[in-house]
């Protein structure tokens, strides 16, 4: 897991051959024409490489730290940036996570966890984390509206 802001992401580019690239689209994209234009919905999936590199971007409600729920991914590493508002996420290692919550969805990649988490992490706007496989996440822990994007990128 890795914990930074958007203006240090040249110090993560040698750790996958598609994180300058991801990386690159998340510095020149001009988040706030999008996010003016966008009213109280927004809800846009760019594909940059078609499954092996997309963006979601979304408008949600954070969801509370009692209500968000650790999840975990096999084929794809994700970056989350914080555009508005002020995110929270909770990480424990997939390692100790002993309570799956449900099968993994190998369709979705997705697998969830009752595990609670060990950290909270606080992202700001202008903030990402990257989790990697080995990473469960709780993601939309804080509360209010946020805006934010999650890059997808394949492991291989």
């Amino acid at each position: 897991m890795v914990l930074d802001t958007l203006q240090n992401w040249r110090r993560y580019a040698s750790i996958h051959p598609a994180f300058t690239r991801a990386f690159e689209y998340l510095v020149r994209r001009e988040w706030s024409e999008a996010v003016a234009a966008s009213g109280e919905s927004l809800s846009v999936r760019d594909r940059l490489d078609g499954d092996r590199l997309y963006v979601s971007i979304d408008r949600v409600h954070g969801r509370g730290r009692d209500r968000a729920r650790l999840e975990a991914h096999r084929r794809y590493i994700d970056i989350q940036l914080t555009i508005e508002g002020d995110e929270e996420i909770g990480w424990k290692p997939l390692a100790g996570c002993a309570e799956p919550d449900g099968q993994f969805d190998a369709a979705r990649d997705v697998g969830f966890f009752s595990d609670r988490p060990d950290s909270w992490l606080s992202l700001p706007a202008g903030h990402f984390a990257i989790f990697f496989p080995a990473d469960a996440h709780a993601p939309l822990a804080a509360t209010g509206m946020l805006v934010k994007a999650i890059m997808k990128i394949a492991v291989e």
